[in-house]
């Protein structure tokens, strides 16, 4: 199989994860936030595009698609989860997934807002729940990073907080719904080898541009205003 993308250990494979997947090697760590089901993609493309007010900014227009009209086969993710030592998922309560001691949680500081107040990512990591807290609320955001057309966009710091609570010795890190690659861009800052698998051309054209750059996304923390995020 030939990368779409290739550069300092981190790879980028466009096409079907079921398809590309058995070809790669084993990897330490799967960080991975497959659809949910719950229509992000669908109810952004709806809401893009439209204006709070006269003086307000368009918001980002998101493309009209519908890979998360349905949430991820459970068979498909427990197969991931054998290809690597350890498994950090995302949207885990969505998921038919075994009992586990250590679920990560992402508080967005919402403020109950519209937008869920936070997300849970399961793990097979031995350890208690943990907990992170990175604004992600609409017009307000922690940090600088930029905010991109991908409903379900991560935050670079929370990928790289995952990541981070898997054992140290975790050096090459798998992604296999890659989506707008922060993941293999919280690998690149971490200096971890890093693999992504993306159906979306478009997204891995973006992953692509995200790791070209050669400066970290996120300076120190502050309160931009930015387009509201899905989830």
């Amino acid at each position: 199989m030939t990368p779409y993308y290739s550069h300092a250990g981190i790879e980028i494979y466009h096409g079907d994860c079921r398809e590309i997947l058995p070809g790669l090697p084993k990897c330490d760590l799967l960080l991975t936030d497959p659809p949910y089901g719950i229509s992000a993609d669908a109810e952004m493309h709806k809401k893009g595009g439209q204006q709070y007010g006269k003086a307000a900014a368009p918001k980002r227009v998101y493309a009209d698609t519908s890979w998360d009209s349905a949430p991820a086969d459970t068979g498909l993710l427990l197969s991931m989860i054998a290809h690597t030592r350890f498994a950090i998922i995302f949207g885990g309560n969505y998921f038919g997934l075994p009992a586990t001691r250590c679920v990560l949680v992402w508080d967005k500081e919402n403020g109950g807002n519209a937008f869920a107040d936070a997300e849970l990512a399961w793990s097979n990591l031995d350890k208690p729940v943990r907990i992170k807290r990175h604004m992600w609320n609409g017009m307000l955001r922690e940090g600088a990073e930029a905010r991109f057309e991908h409903p379900t966009q991560k935050p670079v710091e929370v990928m790289q907080w995952c990541i981070t609570q898997a054992p140290a010795d975790c050096r090459t890190i798998l992604d296999p719904f890659m989506g707008s690659g922060s993941t293999l861009v919280a690998a690149k800052n971490l200096g971890r080898r890093a693999i992504g698998i993306e159906r979306e051309e478009k997204y891995c054209e973006l992953s692509a541009k995200r790791l070209s750059q050669e400066v970290f996304e996120f300076p120190a923390q502050s309160l931009m205003p930015q387009q509201e995020a899905f989830a």
